[in-house]
């Protein structure tokens, strides 16, 4: 009798032990896929400005084309007017992409949206020119997300953020105000991403749930060394360099370390079958239909050679 009693316990201490294992490797398998993105599932199409091929970046329609196109991701660069407000705009002059000149920071929010951001686009693409880019307004950050909505998903980059102290705060409240994070402080539409390590250390601070991106911009052939990579992997999921100083061995260092490897601006066929074949599990396309297109002969020929 005290024998069976004793395997009997044996037995209650290995199922509570095997129990508490397998609970553990739950929550670790959760915590590894906390961020619980798209990214998680398939390679992603980001529309880089939106579908900035065809229509005047960072402007409403360039995202709705950017959609339509089946982009899976809105990407936005935000600057900051002097009144605090975020807008989408990937200078830190509005000379570029609107009728107007001087910088983003010392204008207000009412003087920005007083200037043409679209006319521009059909001067410089006669082709492309369509009567309902002119008189087009920079939207602000909570006008995109007024606009799509949490089914949609978005790809942020806080621009030049030594410039606008607060940015980074600011950005956190209005994905707060517009339910882009939960009560738990989680995401399941939003990447954030910067070339300041600064910038998305202060993010991951304050919310460490948010999935971020790390972004390089080389001069010269680019290499990344595995010390690098581990201290990235301790505050991102991720990283994007510029697509023409990258190779296949770069990218195999970064799958290495489990991060997702996102280049920028790949826009032209070979580039992008390129990057999937050096192993990219996403890349940023001003051309997000090209892409499409190529994804979908990659995944047949992939598939053949199985």
């Amino acid at each position: 009798m005290k024998t069976n009693i004793k395997k009997f316990g044996l037995c209650m201490m290995s199922a509570a032990f095997i129990l508490q294992a397998t609970s553990m490797g739950v929550s670790a398998a959760k915590g590894n896929h906390s961020y619980s993105s798209i990214y998680e599932k398939k390679i992603v199409n980001i529309a880089h400005r939106g579908a900035s091929g065809y229509a005047p970046e960072h402007t409403i329609p360039a995202y709705q084309l950017g959609e339509q196109m089946k982009g899976d991701y809105i990407e936005i660069d935000l600057q900051m007017t002097k009144d605090g407000r975020l807008i989408a705009m990937h200078d830190e002059k509005v000379d570029r992409t609107t009728n107007g000149t001087g910088l983003v920071k010392d204008l207000t929010l009412a003087e920005i949206k007083k200037l043409d951001a679209g006319t521009w686009f059909n001067e410089k693409n006669p082709q492309l020119a369509k009567k309902v880019y002119e008189g087009l307004t920079v939207p602000t950050l909570e006008e995109v997300f007024k606009k799509f909505g949490k089914q949609a998903n978005y790809y942020i980059e806080t621009k030049s953020p030594d410039v606008y102290p607060g940015m980074e705060e600011e950005l956190l409240q209005v994905l707060e105000e517009y339910k882009m994070v939960d009560s738990k402080g989680r995401t399941k539409n939003v990447l954030i991403q910067s070339f300041s390590k600064e910038s998305l250390m202060k993010i991951h601070d304050m919310n460490p749930k948010l999935p971020l991106v790390q972004l390089f911009s080389y001069k010269n052939q680019a290499a990344i060394s595995d010390e690098e990579l581990d201290s990235i992997k301790e505050y991102a999921m991720g990283v994007g360099p510029n697509f023409n100083k990258v190779d296949g061995q770069y990218v195999k260092m970064v799958r290495s370390h489990d991060l997702q490897f996102h280049p920028y601006t790949v826009n032209e066929r070979a580039d992008m079958k390129k990057a999937l074949e050096w192993g990219a599990t996403g890349l940023f396309t001003n051309y997000p239909d090209v892409f499409n297109g190529v994804l979908r002969e990659y995944k047949r020929n992939n598939n053949g050679n199985k």
